[in-house]
């Protein structure tokens, strides 16, 4: 099966939205930062298929954040799919989202497959993928190696499946990341894993896989350090192209001329 085009997926993630607008984190005010985000995005991208919201949608878990969210969203008139992240409350996201695919975790565009692996543990910063999504995991693999329509997958998590690039990020990766790729590498169709949670841009080749992390919509985490320390750099957002030959162009774009408030002193958060 051959594309017509390529497939133009944004990826947003780590929102951090409360449940009223004018909501902060580190100073930070993330409807604000949200809104200029994807203010940029309707000026830099066309075309795009797919939003990918890869958790942290929300920072205090509230049912008005999550509309707030998906509001914002909404605009724009893009299907957008979410996943949770260890500030969210799984059960309602589901509530503000029954009737809708927005919590779907299979997507097919073209030939290409995108998988949403749900890695939050209540009340948890760290992530672990609980038996039930690896069986998900493995099953909607094996079933894409099957497929004579889907020749490309991606897989999409929140937490780290990687150790982070900080030593303060030592303990809230993903528990069982070596399980996740020991169980991606069997299914040459992957060709890469998207993950957020440690609110930096990351581009490398692990196990095999091309793994990409993206920036946050807020405030961005410093890598190459021992605490916690923000960077200076802007919020932004992943654009990536999938093309029918299983190969990825991809950019993140920042929020640029403007200059954004935050607690740069902060040891944590």
């Amino acid at each position: 099966m051959t594309t017509k085009k390529s497939i133009n997926v944004i990826q947003i993630t780590d929102t951090h939205l409360y449940g009223v607008p004018y909501g902060t984190l580190l100073k930070m005010n993330t409807k604000n930062s949200l809104d200029k985000v994807i203010q940029v995005m309707q000026e830099t991208e066309q075309d795009i298929d797919l939003i990918l919201a890869t958790g942290d949608i929300a920072q205090d878990a509230t049912e008005s954040a999550y509309e707030s969210f998906i509001a914002t969203i909404n605009k724009l008139n893009i299907p957008f799919r979410w996943i949770p992240g260890n500030h969210d409350i799984v059960q309602t996201m589901q509530r503000v989202a029954a009737g809708t695919a927005i919590g779907d975790k299979i997507i097919t565009l073209q030939n290409w497959q995108i998988l949403l692996l749900d890695t939050s543990i209540k009340h948890q910063v760290h992530g672990q993928l609980a038996p039930s999504e690896l069986e998900f995991l493995e099953a909607s693999l094996q079933a894409m190696q099957d497929s004579a329509e889907v020749e490309h997958g991606m897989v999409c998590l929140h937490h780290n499946p990687v150790p982070g690039t900080a030593r303060w990020m030592r303990d809230i990766g993903l528990e069982n990341g070596p399980q996740f790729f020991q169980i991606v590498a069997r299914y040459p169709k992957v060709k890469c894993v998207i993950y957020a949670h440690i609110h930096q841009e990351l581009d490398y080749m692990y196990a095999g896989v091309r793994c990409f992390c993206s920036p946050s919509t807020c405030i961005q985490f410093k890598p190459n350090v021992t605490g916690f320390e923000l960077d200076r750099l802007n919020p932004g957002y992943r654009s990536l192209r999938l093309f029918a030959d299983g190969s990825i162009e991809t950019t993140v774009v920042r929020v640029e001329g403007t200059t954004f408030d935050a607690d740069y002193g902060s040891a944590g958060y």
